[in-house]
């Protein structure tokens, strides 16, 4: 069979490492050129090439395959000459969420009667499975997911990777779709190998949605920004679906994390297959993960979020899911936390990449397992699910408009960057505070409120924290913006601490967070003072603490040594991966006078 010679090297310079990819060897077309002209002919009514509009239609069952098709959408924006309609192909449990997310994005929907009785000038879809050899005109199939890595033994041959088997990619022995768009020319080889036939009418594209987040690693520090992620490490635990994912075997390990490892040195967040979305549905799921969330757990939505999620991690912790494939190949430090099953196939690039990567063994020893991850390049395995980088909506234009029989408009399309994350309050509102006083150096770890770790004292954020603020011994609240109301009454810091200590009798320390970085803070026995947290300055940022972490810091400084400093002091404090110079002195008139 003909081969096409491989593309030249793409760099893509902001991939951690920075080290660019190699085209593979195996990066070639077993397209025949002339295939299927016939059909391409019943679509297009036999218009000539440049004549006339052209009606695209996106063929889904799912809201995780609707997602890898907006992604392709781009190779027709600027020509008016492309008409895209959606349908939803009968069949799929997980059709739900994909209807609500076609809905938000403005696009038409055609009932899939009417789409079974038109004729389309091309179809494209994500998924083999369904009805889709009803719909009339060429089809193109894209990969659902990075590369094929798991067998289902409840869909199809059970022995078969999914997305491979010839009992979907075929019609009475003859493939129904005029063109296999595949990511890398290891999928193309074991195509080859599983269904011949269907190989004979594939090309490799690329990933469009790998694309996307190297694409958009220039927005990390915006992301970062949204996640209010700061100077900690931002670890994503991701899950597939079904009986052998992370989230099914370790249904208590997000909340696990979240309360057994310092909030001032870990931020978690969660990637869930679609398909979980639909099955559980947003209700039951945020109620599940309730306890996490509360904690400051991060829930990544569906479209487009999880791979802002993946851009912006330090690290992340998977099943046998293809979702990590992508965070792997952007280089960050894989853990695996995968139990064991049926769906792994050996040798897959998901396989192999949880070969490498160490062992999830428990909450205690993450830090261990991602420093070890730190030291093990998952990158070469992961990059076997994508080749030609950069080039994937360039390279499926180019075979989309040929099935149109059109030419494309002038320039390259453009990959999207992906949005910011939606903002959200992750704090928890109350802590369990580890402290360890050492003359003018204090240590301080927070953990969630209901962390089962023992604390040196409980601290709470008013009005937040609710129950927790009956037996807090350090009490904060932040100061509000300005009301534009005509009509205002407002708190000093002055009246409000002690207002906070007069009405909660356990509490010993209370104070007003003014700014980031200026705190008054009002002790029982030390009385009123004016505490200032400096930022911290490293490799050209500038770093900040929680200024409630600094409040703890100063809480147990002073219980180890009662009494009102004699002069300013300062103090230096560990919060997470910071250390923080905190000053302490007598309050001024302008912290006493704060609005809050």
């Amino acid at each position: 069979m003909p081969q096409e010679a491989p593309d030249p090297l793409v760099s893509v310079d902001h991939v951690d490492g920075g080290e660019p990819f190699s085209p593979e060897p195996s990066c070639r077309s077993y397209r025949i050129d002339d295939l299927n002209s016939g059909q391409r002919a019943a679509g297009s009514g036999q218009r000539a090439a440049g004549s006339g509009q052209r009606t695209v239609l996106l063929a889904f069952r799912s809201a995780g395959a609707l997602h890898r098709l907006l992604d392709v959408l781009p190779v027709f924006d600027g020509d008016e000459r492309v008409d895209s309609r959606f349908t939803l192909v009968p069949g799929s449990s997980f059709g739900t969420d994909a209807l609500t997310s076609l809905e938000r994005s403005g696009a038409r929907l055609l009932p899939w009667d009417e789409a079974r009785r038109r004729t389309h000038d091309l179809v494209l879809t994500a998924s083999p499975k369904g009805e889709l050899r009803a719909l009339r005109g060429p089809s193109v199939l894209l990969p659902h997911g990075a590369g094929f890595n798991k067998a289902l033994a409840y869909e199809g041959s059970p022995a078969l990777p999914s997305g491979l088997d010839p009992g979907y990619l075929l019609d009475d022995g003859e493939p129904w779709a005029a063109l296999h768009a595949l990511a890398h020319g290891s999928q193309l080889d074991r195509l080859a190998e599983h269904c011949p036939p269907a190989a004979a009418r594939a090309t490799v594209v690329g990933d469009p949605t790998f694309d996307r987040l190297l694409g958009s690693l220039g927005h990390r520090d915006d992301y970062r920004a949204a996640l209010g992620t700061g100077g900690r490490r931002l670890v994503v635990l991701t899950s597939t679906w079904g009986p052998e994912s992370l989230l099914a075997r370790r249904p208590g390990l997000p909340a696990g994390l979240v309360h057994g490892l310092p909030h001032d040195a870990y931020q978690f967040a969660l990637v869930l297959h679609p398909n979980e979305h639909s099955d559980i549905g947003g209700f039951d799921l945020g109620r599940r993960l309730a306890p996490a969330m509360n904690a400051g757990l991060v829930l990544a939505g569906p479209h487009e979020e999880w791979a802002a999620l993946l851009v912006a991690s330090d690290a992340v912790v998977t099943d046998h899911g293809s979702t990590a494939l992508y965070a792997a190949a952007l280089g960050r430090p894989v853990v695996g936390a995968y139990d064991g099953g049926q769906e792994l196939i050996p040798g897959s690039p998901m396989a192999e990449v949880l070969a490498r990567a160490p062992r999830f063994t428990g909450t205690a020893g993450l830090p261990d397992a991602l420093a070890a991850a730190g030291a093990r390049d998952c990158r070469t395995p992961a990059r076997a699910a994508f080749a030609l980088p950069g080039r994937a909506l360039a390279r499926l234009r180019a075979e989309l408009y040929r099935l149109l029989d059109l030419a494309p408009r002038p320039g390259r399309p453009e990959v999207r960057p992906l949005p910011r994350p939606a903002p959200r309050d992750h704090r928890p509102h109350a802590f369990a505070v580890r402290a360890e006083v050492s003359g003018p150096r204090v240590a301080v770890e927070r953990f969630p409120a209901a962390t089962p770790l023992v604390a040196h004292h409980l601290a709470a954020e008013l009005p937040g924290a609710g129950r927790a603020a009956q037996s807090a011994a350090v009490l904060w609240r932040r100061a509000a913006p300005l009301p534009r109301t005509p009509h205002t009454s407002a708190w000093t810091a002055a009246g409000w601490t002690a207002r906070a200590l007069e009405e909660h009798p356990g509490c010993r320390t209370a104070a007003a967070l003014l700014t980031p970085e200026r705190l008054l803070v009002r002790h029982r026995s030390a009385g009123a003072l004016s505490v200032r947290v400096e930022p911290c300055a490293e490799g050209g940022r500038v770093l900040r603490t929680d200024p409630a972490a600094a409040l703890s810091a100063v809480h147990a400084w002073l219980s180890a040594a009662p009494g009102a400093p004699a002069a300013p002091v300062t103090l230096v404090c560990a919060v997470g991966p910071l250390g923080v110079r905190v000053r302490v002195g007598p309050a001024d008139d302008a912290d006493l006078g704060y609005e809050l």
